[in-house]
């Protein structure tokens, strides 16, 4: 069932409930993304209510909820991390514009209505790049984890350091960060019903750093700013403005993809069909106002949309009234924020990498398909070692390239140039008939289903193989398509053949393929009727030419060639 995002009150009870559970949910994820990101708990919670707001107000995914999420923070984190490193006075507020940006680029997607093609890549590339995104997120928490501050050098850096920061532990802060792990693992299902298990850690974490350990500095999150943001002002360096564009471009697609992908999931909940273009609008629309006040950027989020349609959200009332509750606690109770131990905060980001990680998948993917398991590794690999745009890129070509391959291979089985009556060749009794009295001086050149552009080869070589022989019948009637590099191929054959002085005929040509054979010319190098007889008679044709005293005179109806031959 197709659905617009219209806001009714027909569900108003289930929709609150939805939404409150869900901003219960949001508070600890968004303190722990926005301290991840670089960006500051601050940042976090205003994209958890800007992305959240406008998302849901423009969306096309009534029950999605859309705030910071794991991926989107990794992002985030080399983002801010590039343009402060090449500017410290000015790389925040780049930061910021570089998430507007973003938003743009997802608006146009949406205008330009590519989301059908946003999540077209295959699931092995999918699964590699969220690994990928979800290892990446376990080792950035690995400082903050041990009670240090993250070492500069991203993934790399941290790697590097580490050796540096296990002989630095700090006992205090990382029992805190076990603590916060061991409590959103093990809680049992029965209590996670009733109230989320990071909401708990957050609590039970900082409650226990008050407690436990009154005299130890631990780090923590600090004052939050109450009240509304400043504007920030789109700021631009003409020397980073390249990487700015690179950086937005893979951000918002990125958040397509995460969008999306938490969209369909949405959809086999409540099984309706989301707008994915109107979606992609609402997205950026999120994104570009929460880089406008300095919120990080956020996407659909798989955990607080199911937390919603499970709590009973059905319409973008349930997101609208998720993000009004976390303004309410920005503006209202942000101060109380100011004791959650940074540790606390990077156990909840490091369990979420290991649930964004697809373990499930890397455990069979070597039992499913070699060569699917060594793309996915190789995204991993490439996710966490060199580039996310890379590796996306890079994964989706091999992809491709091997598909394209397969098909390529099996197309060419339906290629087939026929002499004599062929078992594997479904012909009528008719058509065996002329064949065989053809005696091997006609030929009938099969071609069956898409014709892609990897299958020229095998047109090339099944007509390079063709030896002495006096007509060819070209049958298309099974070519639903004949792609450009096909149809050149084809086009080659054809006019060897006249130059030979064969006796060419086409048949069966019709809709795609006969329009592509016309822009070629193609028709034009043949007799008028020598295109337009159907498979039976092209051959009877071609065999009463060759041989005019062994048949009639008169051309047999192909409607009704049951007659014998005579001897």
């Amino acid at each position: 069932m197709r659905i617009t995002n219209r806001i009714h009150f027909r569900n108003l009870r289930g929709d609150l409930f939805g939404g409150v559970t869900a901003a219960v949910i949001a508070l600890p994820m968004a303190l722990a993304f926005g301290v991840a990101s670089g960006a500051g708990a601050a940042s976090g919670l205003w994209g958890a209510v800007l992305v959240g707001f406008f998302a849901a107000l423009f969306g096309g995914t009534p029950t999605l909820i859309s705030e910071p999420t794991g991926p989107m923070t990794v992002v985030m984190t080399a983002v801010i991390a590039n343009l402060t490193a090449a500017d410290p006075e000015n790389g925040m507020a780049m930061a910021f514009t570089v998430v507007m940006l973003a938003g743009l680029f997802q608006i146009l997607f949406g205008v330009l209505r590519l989301g059908k093609y946003v999540t077209m890549m295959p699931y092995t590339v999918i699964s590699g790049f969220m690994s990928g995104i979800g290892i990446i997120l376990v080792i950035l928490q690995l400082a903050p984890f041990l009670g240090q501050a993250s070492p500069a050098g991203g993934v790399l850096g941290a790697l590097g350091a580490l050796p540096t920061l296990l002989s630095n532990i700090q006992p205090a802060e990382t029992f805190l960060a076990l603590l916060t792990v061991a409590i959103i693992w093990f809680m049992p299902a029965k209590i996670k019903r009733f109230v989320p298990p990071q909401l708990v850690a957050l609590i039970a974490g900082t409650l226990l750093s008050l407690v436990l350990f009154p005299d130890i500095d631990i780090r923590r999150i600090g004052e939050i700013p109450m009240g509304f943001p400043q504007m920030q002002v789109p700021t631009f360096s003409a020397s980073q403005l390249q990487l700015m564009f690179v950086n937005a471009a893979v951000l918002g697609m990125l958040g397509c993809i995460d969008a999306l992908l938490t969209s369909v999931i949405a959809d086999s909940l409540t099984r309706t069909e989301h707008n994915s273009n109107k979606e992609l609008i609402g997205q950026g629309l999120g994104n570009l106002v929460s880089g406008l006040f300095g919120g990080i950027a956020g996407a659909g989020a798989t955990m607080g949309t199911v937390v919603n349609i499970q709590s009973g959200g059905r319409t973008a009332l349930s997101g609208l009234t998720r993000a009004l509750i976390l303004l309410m606690v920005i503006l209202g109770a942000a101060n109380l924020a100011a004791t959650i131990p940074l540790a606390v905060l990077a156990g909840i980001a490091l369990k979420v990498g290991i649930d964004i990680i697809d373990w499930d998948f890397l455990k069979r993917a070597h039992q499913i398909s070699r060569k699917g398991a060594f793309i996915m590794y190789g995204v991993i690999a490439l996710t966490v070692l060199v580039d996310l745009i890379a590796a996306v890129g890079i994964g989706v070509f091999v992809a491709n390239i091997l598909t394209i391959d397969r098909l390529s291979q099996l197309r060419s089985e339906s290629v087939r140039a026929i002499s004599d009556a062929d078992d594997a060749v479904r012909l009528l009794p008719e058509e065996k008939r002329w064949l065989d009295e053809g005696n091997g001086r006609v030929l009938l050149f099969q071609l069956s289903g898409p014709m892609i552009f990897g299958v020229a080869k095998a047109i090339a070589r099944e007509h390079n193989a063709i030896g002495e022989c006096d007509a060819i019948v070209f049958d298309l009637g099974d070519v639903p398509h004949l792609g450009v590099t096909a149809s050149l191929a084809l086009e080659s054959a054809i006019k060897e053949a006249v130059e030979k002085e064969r006796d060419v005929y086409i048949v069966g040509a019709n809709g795609q393929t006969e329009r592509r054979l016309e822009s070629l010319k193609v028709f034009q190098l043949l007799p008028e009727n020598h295109t337009s007889m159907g498979r039976v008679e092209a051959l009877q044709h071609a065999v009463s030419k060759l041989y005019p005293t062994r048949l009639d005179t008169t051309m047999v109806n192909p409607a009704a060639t049951t007659e014998v031959l005579p001897s």
